[in-house]
């Protein structure tokens, strides 16, 4: 007889969600991860008395409300508003492309002169058919949003030119004209006071939890373990790559403590200059409004992935879908596991989708209704 009833690989949001549903159910349930702590990639770790954000800026937004509900009994969430700035050459701009950033761009006022000077931009370009990213933000925003507000971010997070990256990977650049700075529409928006990791700490209280272990070495030990596995690592990891490696998009994270109160004045900087090696600056106390004497910063560079590399990004064209599907044709034989999450569904999910999907495998899974 198995020893638990649920083994669930990966201590991130997804598993700890469901976890603490299974054995809120009756069911035995150990999780394991191979990394030294829990939460996964919105891991929070105390430093200067500022939870940082080890893996990169989570805020976490919404429009469901049963997933709002759900997180917030585990965590307090404060009202942070993410209003994230854009530099290009000494100056900065709003984002997302509002009013802000178009008077600042051009001196215009009002809705309509922003309008008119986009239109008037995009008409100078003449794009019908675009074949390739540039041409298509071109053809959706005009020149001077491209080159200041797209063009080096997007070479950077892509690590190609825009003329070498597919049309469909921006199929709308959204501009707002109002003046409004709240980078998301969702009317649930926050970030949990006290940091992600006591929230996903929460979800696992009363739960067997073991760090620092890696499925293979578990399974291989213990193939017997548990009647059923949540899989939440890569999909192709799981079958050895046999038919072949899913690619991403990495990341490389520089963390500074740095003696002063106040680096930057807000959360997020994106520095959109291709010569600028790194994509953005986080200040993590401003999450949490700090007022701290010291400040941490985090420098986050996009990184080519190798195996055994970080994955954050899947690259989903047309190889890497085909190559998920036959895994995923492959996963529906395995009587005894399913694949969850960003990396089981090679797919990138925010924390509400995730939270959401992880709603819809509680269900499957154990009949209840979240």
């Amino acid at each position: 007889m198995s020893q638990y009833d649920y083994l669930v690989v990966g201590a991130g949001l997804t598993g700890a969600i469901f976890a603490h549903e299974a054995t809120k159910a009756g069911k035995r349930c150990l999780v394991i991860d191979r990394r030294d702590h829990v939460a996964g990639n919105i891991y929070t770790e105390e430093r200067e008395g500022i939870n940082v954000h080890v893996y990169g800026a989570h805020i976490f937004h919404t429009s469901m409300r049963n997933v709002w509900d759900y997180v917030n009994r585990f965590a307090e969430f404060n009202h942070y508003v993410n209003s994230p700035l854009a530099y290009y050459d000494g100056q900065v701009y709003n984002m997302p492309f509002n009013m802000n950033t178009f008077s600042k761009m051009w001196g215009v006022v009002t809705p309509a002169e922003a309008k008119a000077k986009i239109a008037e931009q995009i008409a100078a370009e003449g794009i019908t058919e675009p074949r390739n990213l540039e041409e298509q933000a071109l053809s959706l925003v005009g020149r001077d949003i491209f080159e200041k507000l797209v063009r080096g971010y997007t070479e950077k997070q892509w690590g190609r030119s825009c003329v070498e990256l597919p049309a469909s990977i921006i199929k709308r650049l959204p501009c707002r004209f109002t003046y409004d700075n709240n980078y998301f529409n969702d009317p649930y928006q926050g970030i949990p006071m006290g940091g992600y990791t006591k929230m996903i700490e929460r979800m696992l209280e009363g739960i067997e939890v073991r760090l620092g272990v890696e499925y293979r070495d578990l399974a291989t030990e213990q193939p017997d373990i548990a009647a059923r596995t949540v899989y939440c690592g890569p999909i192709d990891g799981f079958y050895d790559y046999e038919l072949g490696t899913l690619e991403y998009r990495s990341l490389r994270f520089e963390h500074e403590v740095r003696d002063e109160e106040n680096f930057q004045g807000v959360a997020v900087v994106n520095y959109n200059e291709r010569e600028v090696p790194f994509t953005r600056i986080i200040e993590h106390k401003h999450f949490e409004f700090g007022s701290q004497p010291a400040t941490v910063i985090t420098r986050e560079y996009p990184a080519d992935w190798q195996p055994g590399d970080e994955p954050y990004y899947p690259i989903n064209d047309k190889r890497n879908s085909e190559l998920y599907e036959r895994y995923r044709e492959r996963a529906q034989s395995e009587g005894s596991v399913v694949f969850a999450g960003r990396l089981g569904g090679y797919k990138y999910y925010d924390m509400d989708k995730a939270t959401a999907a992880a709603f819809e495998l509680v269900k499957t899974e154990l009949g209840v209704e979240l």
